[in-house]
């Protein structure tokens, strides 16, 4: 499994103009529909995400047993946290920019539990 699929939602989808245009909030909304409690069922996670950028921010998604609750900020002791500049955060998450490249390139950085990591791309296909 790559990192692409594995930690970033909607990597398998094609792209669409609109979602070329997307903000990191419109990435997290879509994670917010797109959560699937049935892969969340045993998995306790804290996800961190630490963007730069003229669209970024800090935001959070706490998995907790096949619940989910995410927003703005920062959340204490995250398991895995994701750093990355807004705009290839959306491309990673909409499917214009590789995962695996991004990463090996140092345009996504990961700290923490890998193997969280990537079980993020199961939970939030």
């Amino acid at each position: 499994m790559t990192i692409a699929a594995a930690i970033c939602p909607g990597t398998a989808t094609a792209a669409s103009t609109e979602r070329l245009d997307s903000t990191p909030q419109q990435v997290f909304d879509g994670m917010r529909q797109s959560f699937q409690a049935n892969k969340a069922k045993g998995v306790h996670a804290r996800y961190q995400w630490e963007l730069s950028g003229p669209q970024g921010g800090q935001w959070w998604i706490d998995v907790d047993d096949g619940k989910c609750k995410m927003g703005k900020g920062k959340i204490s002791n995250p398991n895995v946290t994701f750093m990355a500049r807004d705009k290839d955060w959306v491309a990673v998450s909409n499917g214009q920019l590789g995962g695996t490249w991004a990463y090996m390139t140092g345009r996504l950085k990961i700290r923490g539990d890998q193997g969280l990591a990537r079980k993020l791309g199961q939970i939030f296909p």
